[in-house]
């Protein structure tokens, strides 16, 4: 099996997991338009590959109001996009022990750029999505967090774990149409997402280019759920087989309530 898409949206595409991957569905011969803040890093991700493989639309996802007609925008110039690749996150400490050092307005951004967002923005691109004849799809990118949250992350864990139950939930509701919903889960992976720890945060986790294939291999297996590495004890043997093991029995009862809620056998 194959990832069988030819036309990338990729949300968050200048920086990080989303640049690696639009460089490697570049590489494959899958086109992608890039979508991120800064125009400069699109305009030099368009020039690297022409304009018969790749396009650049800036966009801040924060700006919720606007997503609506940066969709309309968007499917209206490409109308052959068939892969929603949501990618862009923030990520920052908070310690509620030190509640006056707590900036709640901040807080409250993270969640809505790493989930309320892409709500929104899935919810616009549906109606498009579930016009078309062939098969599409979209991707999260979520987060280990999102099952075991780092205590000093409250913000980037809640949203993660508040996208993973999206991811679900929606996964299960389009199960009957066209639309394949993936989860795409990572280790940390050094990237911008780790500027607050200072100059080494870049140097936290795996390599952005063994990520990136790694990533890619697995996607085309078809899986709708890519778990790549684990959460726990380092140098236990069964960490990662522990880690799975909630993952899937975890899933097995959503579905299992799934099937009941919407009367499916």
């Amino acid at each position: 099996m194959s990832f069988p898409y030819k036309h990338v949206l990729m949300i968050g595409a200048t920086s990080g997991i989303g640049k690696g991957l639009s460089e490697r569905f570049v590489k494959v011969g899958i086109k992608v338009t890039a979508v991120g803040r800064r125009q400069d890093r699109l305009d030099e991700f368009v020039s690297k590959h022409g304009t018969s493989k790749a396009a650049g639309v800036a966009f801040d996802l924060a700006n919720t109001a606007k997503i609506p007609q940066f969709v309309n925008d968007v499917t209206t110039a490409s109308p052959d996009i068939d892969c929603l690749f949501l990618n862009a996150g923030v990520q920052a400490k908070y310690d509620f022990s030190k509640p006056d050092l707590v900036d709640v307005a901040a807080f409250n951004s993270e969640i809505n750029v790493n989930f309320t967002s892409f709500v929104v923005l899935v919810h616009a691109f549906l109606p498009f999505l579930l016009s078309k004849k062939t098969d599409t799809s979209i991707v999260f990118t979520g987060s280990h967090l999102a099952i075991v949250p780092a205590v000093t992350l409250p913000a980037y864990s809640a949203s993660k774990a508040a996208l993973n139950a999206f991811t679900l939930c929606l996964r299960d509701q389009l199960a009957l149409t066209k639309i394949k919903v993936i989860e795409l889960s990572p280790p940390p992976v050094q990237s911008e997402l780790h500027d607050y720890m200072g100059t080494h945060g870049r140097k936290m986790g795996m390599p952005l280019d063994e990520f990136s294939d790694k990533a890619f291999e697995l996607l085309e297996t078809g899986s709708d759920q890519i778990i790549i590495g684990t959460v726990g004890p380092p140098g236990n043997a069964d960490t990662t087989a522990k880690f799975l093991e909630v993952i899937e029995k975890r899933r097995s009862v959503f579905e299992w309530l799934s099937k009941l809620m919407l009367g499916r056998s």
